[in-house]
């Protein structure tokens, strides 16, 4: 029991509370960049997957599909690896660093850890949209014609607006997934939630008067990280629920 009340403790201590709440604030924010940019990203692969169908264009269909399968059928693990050996590496200022609270060796695999998670869900994306494009019908391509618009003008002001639309709930699933994908950059960074969880568990004596760690730390603050997961995530997918709902017309009162 006085171990623990210890653990506890520590999770009451001001400046772990807000270690750990910056921890979630990195999540997030890597969350947010790698989903953005994944979009951005995947969204172009499967255009190119769908459309590039001449000849001449038909080589990048072919790299659309290799980087597609490619990612999406391999561990995100390894490519955190690939990334930390093989992805070159970037200086940052003391200044910029300082402003994240870390050290410019812990930003810089931050960084590559980040590459990593964005090349990673691009793919997933990608197919994502691909199944939304696909759920367009021919039709609507031969009305825009029709109307005079071309190619690329169909694609963007009729093709892609209806794509995005359908596949809301289904990026948001997403969008959920790549959250919790962030908890693997806790095996070669310690910026996110998961990475200052593991810390804390190291340094746990510092905060609890014990000289040795105990179960009870990991328990504790693995529970606390878990429910800071658990409240993003359950807002997200109330969502994700709540947009799938199948909407009740109301039928007209039709008077006598």
């Amino acid at each position: 029991m006085d171990e623990l009340m210890g653990s506890l403790k520590m999770i009451t201590d001001k400046s772990v509370f807000l270690y750990l709440l910056k921890g979630l604030g990195f999540t997030v924010g890597i969350a947010f960049f790698a989903v953005v940019l994944g979009i951005i990203i995947g969204t172009v692969l499967a255009l190119v997957r769908n459309y590039c169908l001449s000849k001449k264009t038909k080589i990048f269909k072919i790299a659309a599909i290799a980087y597609i399968e490619i990612f999406r059928n391999t561990p995100l693990m390894l490519w955190l690896f690939i990334g930390l050996v093989f992805f070159p590496s970037i200086e940052f200022s003391a200044d910029f660093t300082k402003y994240f609270g870390l050290s410019r060796t812990e930003m810089a695999v931050l960084f590559k850890a980040i590459i990593a998670l964005v090349l990673f869900t691009s793919s997933v994306i990608a197919e994502i949209v691909r199944g939304g494009l696909n759920s367009i019908p021919k039709g609507q391509f031969e009305a825009a014609y029709a109307q005079g618009f071309n190619f690329v003008q169909t694609l963007v002001y009729i093709i892609l607006p209806q794509t995005f639309k359908n596949i809301v709930p289904t990026l948001l699933s997403q969008v959920i997934t790549t959250i919790k994908d962030t908890s693997y950059i806790a095996n070669i960074a310690v910026a996110e939630l998961m990475g200052r969880t593991f810390q804390l568990i190291q340094i746990s004596p510092r905060y609890t008067g014990f000289t040795t760690q105990n179960v009870s730390d990991v328990f504790v603050l693995c529970g606390f990280a878990c429910i800071f997961y658990f409240i993003i995530n359950f807002a997200l997918s109330c969502i994700v629920r709540h947009m799938q709902k199948p909407k009740r017309i109301k039928a007209a009162a039709v008077s006598a």
